[in-house]
């Protein structure tokens, strides 16, 4: 997503206006406020401005290296910034730039979300892939994971020939409505892998088969789109769309595959989560709403706001809009959670991910500060969890959280980085 609302700039305000209505709370006074979790490390500060790189901190991925579990890897989208990949230590270890502007006039790359995947088989064998959304090209960027790469862990082997996901053209890419969400899968009753892209300003996903090329870099093709709704029915018998900027409809950024079921997780950030076969086959189905869905809105043009009206009182009761990272903690006993950052209330809910229950609504958290030096995590974009040993210093998992906010700012500049939390912590605040 983009660098979070209250965080914009006012010089940014006429290029970023709202997308969709966000009603502004805090944790609802009517109901407790989840139990906490703190930090232990977090990665040095990225800002998003030409001072600090055009860097902003949005999505993580957590690598985990078997043979060497200490020196597992957290591989992060930094936007304009390209990628940043940092240690256990929540240390930077590399920097890999996004891919330049093809003209002085064109968008240069921009990095959006990231997903890995396990064991991709390439003419020189098999391999771990980081896979990036390329928001200002419209493509995908596919970067081998070697721990022991001369010039660092990732190493760039995007197909040249990749196409745009969505685009038809250069200037349909220079809109901007380009790939944005990303998630990856690889079906286990064939072994093919795939990457599942949401388009930004709509409501469409895209399921891209990955494809090794002769020449060991890595190219996709589109197998189908499927567009979720951007209008509803309320109970009331009348209709209702998120409130947004005039041509804009509410996009999804955060997804997940659960590799077990092949069950997709999207959230559609101004109306809740989707759960939906990951083939983009059959019908999809809301498993929760945001607080704020069915809530009407009108767009300023002057103040390029929302003003928000009566709340009818259709929306859920766990997440606040934008609903944005989702993450599966997958335990080695079948069980696990879907996380999913809760934006509007600086919190996260935690859901079964048993489909058969419904994916039942488990309890929630917050990451509050840890010190004065060490704070917490506000208006979250990405999460990422990883329910396996990482060595000493994270024995029962580690949760990587974006922070939207993170304290002591700079001025005028926003400040973003990542937060690692000890995942038994969060799985014991859940259970509480």
């Amino acid at each position: 997503m983009l660098t979070s609302r209250s965080a914009r700039p006012a010089a940014l305000a006429p290029a970023l206006a709202l997308a969709a209505l966000a009603v502004a709370v805090p944790f609802p006074a009517s109901a407790a406020a989840p139990p906490a979790v703190t930090a232990r490390a977090e990665t040095p500060v990225l800002h998003d401005d030409e001072a600090g790189g055009d860097a902003d901190a949005d999505d993580p991925a957590i690598w985990r290296n078997a043979a060497d579990p200490d020196r597992s890897l957290v591989i992060a989208t930094a936007k304009q910034g390209g990628l940043r990949v940092y240690d256990l230590g929540a240390r930077e270890v590399q920097s890999v730039p996004a891919p330049a502007a093809p003209a002085p006039d064109r968008a240069p790359g921009r990095f959006n979300n990231v997903d890995l995947v396990h064991g991709f088989r390439l003419p020189s064998g098999r391999a771990d892939l980081a896979v990036t959304s390329d928001r200002g090209g419209d493509r995908l960027r596919f970067y081998r994971i070697t721990p022991n790469g001369r010039g660092g862990p990732l190493t760039d082997v995007t197909a040249p020939a990749a196409p745009p996901v969505f685009s038809s053209s250069q200037e349909e890419i220079d809109e901007q409505r380009t790939a944005y969400g990303l998630a990856t899968w690889t079906d286990r009753a064939t072994g093919r892998s795939y990457a599942l892209v949401s388009r930004r300003e709509r409501t469409s996903i895209a399921l891209l088969e990955l494809l090794p090329e002769a020449d060991g870099t890595v190219g996709y093709r589109k197998v189908r789109t499927l567009d979720l709704p951007a209008g509803f029915r309320l109970p009331n018998g009348t209709s209702w769309s998120p409130c947004g900027e005039p041509g804009e409809l509410p996009q999804v950024e955060g997804m997940v595959v659960d590799p077990a079921n092949g069950t997709l997780y999207a959230g559609q950030e101004d109306v809740g989560i989707w759960r939906m076969r990951a083939d983009l086959t059959g019908t999809p189905k809301l498993v929760d709403k945001v607080r704020e869905y069915g809530v009407p809105g009108t767009y300023d043009e002057e103040t390029e706001e929302c003003t928000a009206g009566a709340d009818p009182g259709y929306g859920g009761t766990r997440i606040s809009a934008d609903v944005e990272g989702l993450t599966l903690v997958t335990e080695p006993d079948g069980d696990g959670l879907l996380l999913a950052s809760s934006q509007g209330d600086n919190t996260f809910a935690a859901y079964d991910r048993e489909v058969s229950d419904a994916n039942e609504y488990e309890g929630g958290f917050r990451v509050a500060p840890a010190s004065s030096a060490l704070d917490g995590s506000e208006e979250c974009d990405g999460a990422a969890a990883l329910a396996a040993p990482l060595g000493s210093a994270y024995p029962n998992g580690l949760l990587v959280v974006q922070d939207g906010h993170d304290a002591p700012g700079d001025g005028e500049r926003p400040s973003t980085n990542f937060k690692f939390v000890d995942l038994g912590q969060v799985l014991d605040a859940v259970d509480d």
